[in-house]
């Protein structure tokens, strides 16, 4: 993995990004260790590979506290920023990263409930360690950005669409970040290579990722995506708080 951001340039910073144990999360929150940034590796229940990341993040001289936290669970929220404010007494980035919905055996509304309601409560819950000059990242699909506009696989809209719900409650929160000094930005890929939710669309229909690289003409996969979301995390905010990562021509515009 190449380095993205400058070396020493977080040097002093702490960064949390939220299911951060493997997959684009794993590999924002090392992109930021790497930059010199103090961070945090959440995970939901994955603990031995979220401390085996932590172990790597520490040999790259920077601080990592591991925290597991259900972000769908008010208490375990605020146990998470508890742990943090102890640990770095401030943040300094926050990306709001872990998302689902296409679990088997979870309620008909989990969807909703993780990736609107948990997104805004993480938010809420961040608010007092986040001051002047940090920022706030939520990381989503163009199958859930465009969603108004555009269909996705019937397979995932529940998930478009309540990622989708997630974004609109958070871009309702801009003015009052903004009245702090937080900068926000909602960073949307198209179909990323070797993800889960790439995987379970895959299993549920064949051929749809080879459908999409074909149509896209280059899919990212996930290093080159986490590095568009470590990038966010310090370039000037675009004017409509977006940062579009790949081929949107297949999308209606909003």
């Amino acid at each position: 993995m190449s380095q993205i951001l400058p070396p020493g340039s977080l040097a002093g910073r702490s960064a949390l990004v939220t299911g951060s144990s493997r997959g684009i999360g794993a590999d924002t929150v090392r992109y930021f260790a790497e930059a010199g940034a103090n961070v945090v590796v959440n995970y939901r229940n994955k603990a031995p590979r979220a401390e085996k990341l932590g172990a790597q993040l520490r040999d790259l001289g920077v601080e990592a506290l591991v925290v597991g936290a259900d972000l769908t669970d008010a208490d375990s929220v605020q146990a998470l920023m508890d742990e943090v404010r102890r640990a770095y007494g401030s943040l300094d980035i926050l990306v709001l990263n872990a998302s689902g919905g296409m679990e088997a055996g979870m309620a008909a509304d989990y969807a909703l409930q993780l990736n609107r309601d948990a997104q805004v409560r993480v938010l809420e819950t961040a608010l007092p360690l986040l001051g002047e000059g940090s920022r706030v990242v939520f990381v989503t699909s163009h199958q859930a950005h465009f969603i108004r506009t555009t269909p996705t696989m019937p397979e995932y809209e529940p998930v478009a669409l309540s990622k989708r719900a997630g974004e609109d409650a958070l871009r309702e929160m801009i003015p009052q970040l903004e009245e702090r000094g937080i900068g926000f930005v909602v960073v949307s890929g198209d179909m990323i290579e070797g993800t889960i939710t790439a995987t379970l669309l895959e299993r549920a229909n064949p051929g749809a990722i080879a459908e999409r690289r074909e149509s896209a003409g280059k899919l990212y996969d996930v290093a080159e995506f986490a590095a568009e979301v470590a990038q966010a995390a310090v370039d000037p905010i675009p004017a409509d708080h977006t940062r579009l990562v790949g081929d949107t021509g297949s999308f209606g515009a909003e």
